[in-house]
């Protein structure tokens, strides 16, 4: 297959493209243009992939659960992943706390770009500050609690409610496994069918995904820039160190945690992971959703990487939920930042109070957009540091938001290979596609 054929490629163009067209757009003044006639084309592509995400999780869920004919192969699988989920989790955000204190790049951060930013990000402080307040108000409990559903239909009409379609359908595929005999396989036969469509209907979205993503990042740089690149980019640069220690803190948690995880596991490569994967890791960049990608994601995984249904079915939807190795580890970068930014140090105790709640925070969380931002009020309040200092990371966090949610989409793969190799379901690479 020619390489202008292949799916990764094509999105890579989608995305210079967008680029260069919202750079274009900004300085020739047709900004307009461009938020009316482009970006809703990128909007509709998101909505495609979100109107797809619960289908596809009840489908392929319930496909995999009834194919492992065992209720304790499901609780043994669902152990290890939520165990390999935390354990991701704690490892990324000592990574985040270890290289902002090493680099400190709070201390880099102008006093005028400080006061100017809190003014101008005032006012979402508190509408995010509003939704930390809920998270917080939470019991031990409340988590296991929201899992069952009073509703199955509320539920699926709603991404962030991911994890109650999850219960109900490893629920209705314990239940088929239990009835049995014909009617059971009559039903496993209808859920795999139903399986084959969904993917199907993915493989037509994905065809439109590097016109979406086109439309995603020309409108992306335009409600970054506005009409005064000169204020991005003094934006961008006053905030750079910030951004350096994140980014760098990312990439070293994907080469060394999931380096060692596929050591340990598996005999799978980094860079074989890595180009099995591509599609799913720009694509949630594109939409900073792991919810969005989730389709996207367990294709891949099972094509292209060898993971079976049953293990990709179960692992991946759960982890677009609870796994978020890539915005804890920005919760940390960002906590001990903005303290350094306020003249703050803090303790030793404080920045293990750090490590707990983000874990904590990170669970349940929803895999949108923007959703990192409101785990970070809460972590901040646990640390009793100024929650109006999240003003001064707001002007760079879109950007920060795309790179954590690609983090977070590959350690959701990563977890998937484990959990497969560990379970013997693990088969050959398929890099053609």
């Amino acid at each position: 297959m020619k390489w202008y054929k292949k799916l990764h490629w094509q999105i890579i163009l989608g995305l210079v493209l967008g680029l260069i067209w919202g750079l274009v757009s900004a300085v020739a003044g047709f900004n307009e243009f461009t938020l009316d006639f482009i970006k809703p084309f990128g909007t509709i592509f998101i909505t495609l992939l979100k109107l797809i995400a619960v289908p596809l999780v009840l489908a392929s869920l319930v496909a995999g659960v009834t194919s492992l004919n065992d209720t304790a192969s499901l609780s043994r699988m669902g152990g290890k992943t939520v165990l390999i989920y935390l354990c991701t989790t704690i490892f990324a955000i000592t990574i985040g706390l270890v290289s902002v204190n090493l680099w400190e790049p709070g201390k880099a951060l102008p006093e005028e770009t400080k006061i100017e930013l809190q003014e101008t990000y005032r006012d979402n402080v508190g509408e995010k500050e509003e939704g930390a307040m809920l998270v917080k108000e939470r019991r031990p409990l409340d988590f296991i609690v929201g899992i069952v559903p009073d509703n199955f239909f509320k539920s699926a009409s709603e991404n962030s409610n991911m994890l109650q379609v999850v219960f109900v359908a490893i629920l209705l595929g314990i239940g088929i496994i239990k009835v049995g005999g014909e009617k059971g396989k009559l039903l496993v036969n209808v859920f795999d069918s139903f399986n084959d469509v969904i993917i199907k209907i993915v493989d037509l979205i994905m065809k439109t995904a590097p016109y979406g993503v086109f439309a995603l990042m020309a409108a992306l740089i335009v409600d970054l820039a506005g009409d005064d690149l000169g204020k991005a980019g003094d934006l961008l640069y006053a905030l750079g160190a910030y951004c350096l220690v994140v980014v760098s803190a990312l990439i070293l948690h994907v080469l060394l945690v999931y380096t060692a995880m596929f050591k340990i596991f598996t005999k799978v490569k980094l860079g074989t992971f890595f180009k099995a994967i591509r599609p799913a890791m720009l694509l949630g960049f594109s939409t900073s959703s792991s919810s969005a990608t989730l389709p996207v994601t367990m294709e891949r995984v099972e094509k292209n990487l060898g993971v079976e249904e049953e293990v990709s079915s179960f692992v991946l939807p759960i982890g677009a939920t609870i796994n978020m190795d890539g915005t804890s580890l920005y919760q940390a970068v960002a906590a001990v930042f903005i303290a350094q930014a306020l003249g703050m140090d803090l303790t030793i105790i404080q920045q293990l109070t750090i490590v707990l709640t983000a874990t904590l925070a990170s669970v349940g969380a929803a895999g949108v957009p923007g959703a990192g931002i409101v785990m970070l009020v809460v972590v901040l309040q646990a640390i009793e540091v100024p929650v109006e200092g999240i003003a001064l990371i707001l002007g760079v966090d879109r950007i920060l938001d795309m790179c954590r949610t690609t983090v977070n989409i590959t350690g959701d793969a990563a977890v998937a290979l484990t959990v497969a190799s560990s379970e013997g379901k693990l088969g050959e690479p398929n890099l053609d596609d």
